[in-house]
């Protein structure tokens, strides 16, 4: 995926109870719950695979695949790098005011015709009488 800066993903409860401590090192925790941050992911099999950095004990950088049965998979975020990433509230950006049309004593008068109705109005056919047909 084109600007993608990584993963998120969650687990089911059940899922983490049964991995138990192996699992531990590589969750971060947030108000949705604990998840693993990754930089590639497939879905393509019966296990999800999930490729993340890791730091050793000296300080090292490694890179580290994680396997897990995609059953045990509650969700995947998809991560941009174009924008921030976490899970507490959004704000939307201010909207800027829209000009509305004027109200009161300088509006147009409420005759005035529609702007959506063609010039010359609507096409209309007379109403047939009786004695039209004589």
């Amino acid at each position: 995926m084109n600007g993608n800066s990584g993963y998120a993903v969650f687990f089911f409860p059940q899922a983490l109870e049964a991995l138990g401590e192996a699992i531990k090192p590589y969750l971060q925790d947030s108000p949705a719950g604990p998840h693993v941050l990754c930089r590639e992911i497939d879905t393509g099999g019966a296990l999800i695979e999930m490729s993340l950095e890791g730091v050793t004990a000296d300080g090292r950088t490694v890179q580290l695949d994680l396997m897990v049965p995609g059953s045990m998979v509650r969700m995947i975020v998809s991560s941009q790098a174009d924008g921030d990433f976490g899970f507490g509230p959004r704000t939307p950006p201010p909207v800027p005011a829209a000009s509305l049309p004027a109200s009161g004593p300088t509006a147009e008068p409420a005759q005035a015709p529609s702007g959506t109705v063609p010039d010359g109005g609507p096409k209309t056919t007379p109403a047939k009488t009786p004695d039209d047909d004589l």
